[in-house]
């Protein structure tokens, strides 16, 4: 190993161990072991003709056109914020942190998708810049029939030509961008609507609880007597005209959500008059009890006692060191890192968030409930896609308890984007990667979320392609030999959604191929244990149950291979039985071979079993040299399912896009996502209807949109104790070339090797001018120690 890379790897080391040493001590602000590397490397080689083995920055670009589809900045944020607010916009606003049910306010303020039928003109030729919108959703409490309303606001900036309008034409349910009252987002305001009803509720039965749960009472979040929480999910509704929570309680910690108790609130609150909310029953020791009277009851019988107590220490669900576990031998020392020697080989324009990359080239986006989002996707020049984005991640549970069996999840609801947190460099990303901020709004304000998004280039830890022409002993087993580097650029970020944390990451492959994956880790949404419900998941603690669920991500991917219209062809490998006359004696016999066609309508479908089928995007007026339709496959990676439960009444008609592997339809500016934020709360009348989509247009040699899904049946373990591991939550997929080029996408890397044996008998290796990157170190000086470093 040339010294430049062992003084690299062991400085490395050596200062972020010191960084990190003493779990009782301060840590040092993020990013305080790459600035103390990166400066300590750039003044060690500043006399060095070839420059730092590490770069700071990657080089800079110019994209070749304005990002149509970035957010709205922070200053169109505010004064579409005052415009809303101003008397003359006549939507008689009232301040959020003032609200009451009966009010009229903004939820949030967010950015509107760019039309595509805007977009082409302007980026494929001279058209015009397309306009800039922003969307706002109002709870309306204040009329005379409740609802929630999104309206779009624009063009931006504001002037006298914006306008305030509903936000009708994207939805399909029947009523637009309007959703009943009692189906709205359940945020604070509603919360304490139904407070009052919950405290003193609880309060009645306080010493109910207090025996039963080790003490345990609940007097109102705010109530310094209160030993419980209360917490509720989705859906609260099933089709606008009546509203509900669930409450299940639990001990209060920073591992709250593994440590339930059996004890479920059902109430009523429909409507805008809290006197009219209503306790609908009691659930524990898997019974339902209508009234206080029949609890106290089955209470004073002795019938409800707990077999189990929960653990009032949450210490074991804690995700830090447990020495108590054993030592791992020299686990001491620094984990391998992955580092881009030599300098960063992508591009950025960080104004237009634009990234060029070996022939690759993307524009990036961000909303406050998709999280990033990709554009115009090229390779070498050529579109591929023109937009990449999640459109949903759904979790639905099962179980013999109300918010096991009740809880459905729809991520967007809560905001998916927003919750995009900084991320650990060297431990969530490669040191050296570069990171990205991302920002949202909240009310007049604008939320930067830092270091939230990481690029990095990353060694894939196998070559690209390789093969060995075969030889004999006398030269070493072979006559040459041919190896490429392989690498990928990837872009990530993590959201921390309530218990979970999603890495989603999109890898743009040397080859021409595009990989999309998703991990999931965090805690689960446990149930209580009991020994018969053992169906639905394993006992994980003293008395803690693991909830079976499914993960489901959904994805969009609008596919345009060179150009818009596209067509879905299938191979499918049959087995048939033929004949062939070279062949007398075996008579009729079995082989393969492929029955390809296109899809004709639009339609959900599934992989074909055994993956007996390739499934790729092509244009059948682009031809490769050999005369072969120009396309993009479809690869199944790991864990490419859909939901489990296709007929639930809590997702009944608000998830269709989780319920088959894939769909194709065409597209249009009226159907740009799956689903709606505020869908979860329909199941029975969604707000948007994806089955809608499927009204049998044709997707041959059209527009057309692939949505595809990724997630998890999550079989729960104890190894989810303390939180679920990305290494086993895992799933992926891959876009790859099919007849779109020539060849192989890797006869111009110049990382490569060709070896061939020489005449001594030795090996000759051609490097192709592409060396190892050092970095200029005097023989004579040491390892720099933290200390030193500090000094430099």
């Amino acid at each position: 190993m040339p010294r430049s890379l062992c003084f690299l790897l062991a400085f490395s080391t050596a200062v972020s161990a010191a960084s990190i040493s003493g779990r009782g001590s301060a840590l040092p602000p993020l990013g305080y072991e790459r600035r103390l590397l990166r400066d300590a490397l750039n003044k060690r080689s500043s006399n060095d003709s070839e420059g730092s083995c590490i770069t700071s920055e990657a080089p800079t670009v110019s994209a070749p056109k304005t990002n149509v589809w970035a957010p709205i900045s922070a200053e169109d944020n505010l004064a579409v914020w005052n415009l809303l607010h101003d008397p003359a916009s006549g939507l008689n606003l009232t301040h959020p942190d003032e609200a009451t049910l009966t009010d009229n306010y903004v939820f949030w303020i967010d950015t509107l998708h760019t039309n595509k039928s805007s977009v082409i003109p302007y980026l494929d030729g001279d058209g015009p810049v397309p306009p800039k919108y922003a969307r706002t959703i109002i709870f309306r409490g204040g009329q005379e029939e409740p609802d929630s309303q999104e309206f779009m606001v624009g063009p931006l900036p504001v002037s006298a030509e914006t306008t305030i309008e509903p936000l009708d034409y994207i939805y399909n349910g029947g009523s637009g961008g309007s959703v009943p009252f009692n189906a709205r987002y359940f945020d604070g305001v509603k919360t304490s609507a139904t407070d009052p009803l919950v405290i003193s509720t609880m309060t009645n039965i306080a010493d109910i609880t207090a025996a039963l749960f080790q003490g345990g009472v609940y007097y109102g979040s705010s109530n310094e007597s209160t030993t419980l929480t209360a917490t509720s999910g989705t859906p609260q509704s099933f089709d606008g005209t009546q509203a509900f929570r669930n409450i299940m309680f639990r001990f209060p910690g920073p591992a709250t959500y593994m440590t339930p108790l059996d004890f479920f609130l059902l109430i009523d609150c429909t409507g805008t008059d809290p006197s009219k909310y209503f306790v609908k029953g009691f659930v524990t020791n898997e019974r339902f009890f209508a009234t206080e009277a029949e609890l106290r009851a089955a209470f004073e019988a002795g019938e409800i006692a707990q077999e189990y107590d929960q653990t009032l220490d949450a210490s074991w669900a804690l995700v830090d060191y447990k020495p108590e576990m054993g030592v791992r031998e020299l686990e001491e020392r620094f984990a391998p890192n992955s580092i881009e020697l030599g300098g960063k080989r992508y591009k950025l324009d960080k104004e237009q968030q634009y990234i060029e990359y070996m022939g690759w080239s993307f524009y990036m986006s961000f909303t406050r409930t998709l999280g990033i989002m990709f554009y115009d996707i090229k390779f070498k020049g050529e579109r591929i896609l023109y937009e990449l984005s999640l459109q949903e991640a759904t979790a639905q549970y099962g179980g013999n308890q109300p918010k096991a069996a009740n809880t459905v999840y729809h991520d967007t609801y809560y905001s998916l984007g927003a919750e995009m947190g900084t991320l650990v460099e060297g431990f969530d990303c490669p040191f050296g990667s570069t990171m990205w901020n991302i920002s949202y709004h909240e009310g007049n304000q604008t939320i930067v979320n830092q270091d939230a998004l990481c690029i990095f280039e990353t060694d894939m830890n196998f070559p690209i392609s390789r093969h060995r022409a075969g030889g004999g002993s006398s030269d070493y087993g072979f006559r040459n030999l041919g190896t490429v580097k392989g690498a990928m650029l990837t872009t990530r970020a993590i959201a921390t959604v309530g218990n979970y944390d999603y890495m989603f990451d999109y890898s743009f492959h040397l080859d021409g191929s595009l990989e999309l994956s998703v991990r999931a880790s965090g805690y689960l949404q446990s149930s209580f244990y009991y020994p018969d419900q053992g169906k639905w998941g394993p006992r994980i603690q003293q008395a803690t149950q693991g909830s079976l669920h499914d993960h489901i991500l959904t994805f969009k991917g609008d596919f345009d291979i060179v150009a818009s219209s596209n067509s879905l062809e299938v191979s499918k490998l049959v087995s048939v039985n033929q004949t062939q006359p070279w062949f007398p004696e075996l008579g009729e016999f079995e082989q393969m071979e492929m029955d390809v066609s296109c899809m004709e309508k639009e339609q959900q479908f599934n992989w074909a079993p055994n993956n007996q089928a390739m499934y790729c995007i092509v244009n059948k007026n682009e031809k490769n040299a050999w005369g072969e339709k120009r396309g993009y496959r479809i690869v199944p990676g790991r864990s490419d399912i859909h939901l489990s439960v296709l007929n639930s009444p809590w997702s009944m008609k608000n998830t269709e896009f989780a319920k088959s592997h894939l769909a194709v339809t065409r597209q249009h500016d009226n159907e740009p996502f799956a689903n709606s934020v505020q869908n979860i709360n329909l199941p029975l009348k969604p707000q948007q209807d994806f089955m809608k989509f499927f009204d049998d247009e044709s997707v041959d040699d059209e527009d057309i949109v692939l949505w595809f899904n990724l997630g998890m049946h999550h079989f729960t373990r104890s190894e989810d104790v303390p939180v679920t591991l990305f290494t086993e939550a895992f799933s992926s997929i891959v876009f790859a070339p099919q007849n779109f080029f020539d060849r192989a996408q890797d006869g111009d890397l110049l990382n490569r090797r060709w070896i061939v044996p020489n005449e001594e008998g030795g090996l000759d290796y051609e490097d192709y001018g592409v060396e190892l990157a050092t970095c200029a170190v005097s023989p004579s000086e040491p390892v720099l120690s933290i200390d030193k470093v500090l000094e430099l």
